[in-house]
């Protein structure tokens, strides 16, 4: 986790990138409905996306309290 509040500028551009593929596929299996590979490849699309949101949240989790 420290990684990536140390390195924000990287983390920035592997949003932006994801984002833009995320996008990009979700449009672009959208242009094939009625096939599969396009419901394929809308799936891997908001699946990038919400990597995108992961790598965002990361530096705002918090630590997990253990249990005694």
């Amino acid at each position: 986790m420290g990684f990536w509040k140390e390195h924000a500028k990287l983390r920035m551009v592997f949003i932006a990138v994801l984002f833009a593929a995320g996008t990009a596929a979700a449009i672009g299996g959208w242009f094939l409905t009625g096939r599969l590979a396009g419901l394929g490849i809308m799936i891997a699309g908001v699946g990038l996306l919400v990597a995108a949101l992961w790598i965002y949240n990361i530096p705002f989790e918090r630590p997990h309290k253990k249990k005694p």
